[in-house]
């Protein structure tokens, strides 16, 4: 693995810098409202994911979004974190996350309503990697 240090390192076995899209996917909106449908009603999930839509790009750390999600760094070998390596390592810009921001005050965590393995993958490379987010406040 590269030096986790090292953003110019890289080769066709280890990834290199992240890049990143300026926009997310269009199928990431739906994806973020599925997975926000379990922890808010439906509708309450549909209008956050349009909120998503409108919010401007903001940059975090790989390390801060998952300690502000309160989630656990997923394993290289997990099927979906490998894929986003794979994209890295062969120079395919990943798509920008997804969050809703936590509450300090009632002990809310961040949630990354899509985007979980593109964060896990770019610690990998680098915890410090700066993730583009659309962030929204709930």
């Amino acid at each position: 693995m590269t030096d986790k240090n090292d953003k110019n390192a890289g080769s066709a076995d280890e990834p290199g810098p992240v890049k990143w899209k300026t926009d997310p996917d269009k199928h990431d909106y739906p994806a973020a409202a599925n997975y926000l449908s379990l922890i808010a009603s439906p509708a309450d999930a549909q209008n956050l994911a349009d909120k998503l839509k409108q919010a401007e790009i903001e940059y975090f750390k790989a390390k801060d979004i998952l300690r502000a999600s309160r989630l656990h760094l997923l394993a290289m070998d997990n099927p979906h974190v490998r894929i986003d390596l794979v994209k890295v390592a062969t120079g395919v810009a990943l798509s920008p996350v997804l969050l809703v921001r936590g509450n300090i005050k009632a002990g809310l965590p961040a949630q990354i309503a899509d985007g979980y393995h593109r964060v896990c993958a770019s610690y990998h490379v680098s915890e410090n990697t700066d993730i583009p987010a659309r962030v929204i406040d709930l």
